[in-house]
């Protein structure tokens, strides 16, 4: 049996991952008790072709809180139990998932006439936290369309069968604000930059001008270097302790010139080392 679980905070895309998943061929159920999820296990175990079910659930703060605050627990005795379970939190910044709501005009589980919107997503954030502080993959949704978040959970969910960790290289601009789904960060504000070379502006790293710029600057090829070696020392040791995900986020100020050249770059260097490499280019809203 294989379980995977969806969590997070309210407007950032459960529903939407359960419904891909359910497309995919996994049997889901949103809004689970945690404490009815080893019941169910129970049962699901019992049926004789139960080595072949794929069961996705969906807990989250529509749970009573004393509920959710259990969910790590049955993680871990399920986990315990030989059962393989992948722990998926999705999250937004605050204003996106504000903005969601006020275009949905959904109530939020957690508002009522004594707590606003902005109270209710803290509450919930902080209800959750021992949820995300076990996931095996967090997802910042406040970037992506609903294509390139289902393109995103099948890449990672449906790919999970080939051996070895998934390795995600996202570039951004931290002008735009921080991913929060990083599991390592390096910023290349340091670095020469494009934007200030006249015909280089409305480029991107992508293009072939940008690239030879940044090559022709050592502190680039240094940086890289030193990026590359610190990685190549890190990740064994990341996918050893059984991570299934690890999250590289490549930063400069718009996201558009210098992170963009070094994801691309990476990339290349680790797709040698690691059957799973995907590539996103944040502020360039595109997926690969």
């Amino acid at each position: 049996m294989r379980l995977v679980i969806i969590s997070g905070r309210s407007g950032s895309g459960k529903s939407s991952a359960l419904q891909l998943l359910e497309d995919v061929g996994f049997n889901c159920i949103d809004n689970l008790p945690a404490s009815l999820v080893p019941e169910l296990i129970k049962r699901v175990a019992a049926e004789p072709t139960n080595e072949k079910t794929q069961l996705a659930l969906g807990i989250d703060a529509r749970n009573l809180w004393h509920d959710v605050k259990h969910a790590p627990r049955v993680v871990q005795q399920t986990r315990d139990t030989g059962i393989h379970c992948d722990v998926i939190y999705l999250d937004a910044r605050s204003p996106i998932l504000v903005q969601r709501f006020s275009e949905t005009r959904r109530k939020h589980p957690l508002s009522d006439d004594h707590t606003h919107l902005l109270e209710a997503l803290d509450k919930e954030k902080e209800l959750l936290a021992p949820v995300a502080a076990m996931a095996d993959l967090v997802i910042d949704t406040s970037n992506l369309d609903l294509h390139q978040l289902r393109s995103q959970i099948k890449s990672c969910i449906m790919g999970k069968d080939a051996p070895g960790m998934a390795l995600l290289f996202q570039s951004f601009g931290f002008k735009h604000g921080v991913p929060i789904d990083s599991d390592l960060m390096f910023d290349l504000r340091c670095l020469p930059n494009p934007y200030w070379v006249t015909g280089l502006r409305n480029k991107t790293g992508l293009n072939q001008e940008v690239a030879e710029f940044l090559r022709s600057h050592h502190e680039t090829e240094a940086m890289q270097r030193d990026i590359t070696t610190f990685l190549q020392r890190w990740l064994p040791s990341y996918q050893k302790s059984n991570r299934s995900y690890t999250c590289v986020s490549i930063g400069c100020t718009g996201g558009r010139h210098r992170s963009v050249y070094m994801v691309e770059q990476l990339a290349k260097v680790f797709a040698v080392h690691f059957k799973q490499i995907q590539v996103r280019h944040r502020e360039q809203q595109e997926l690969t």
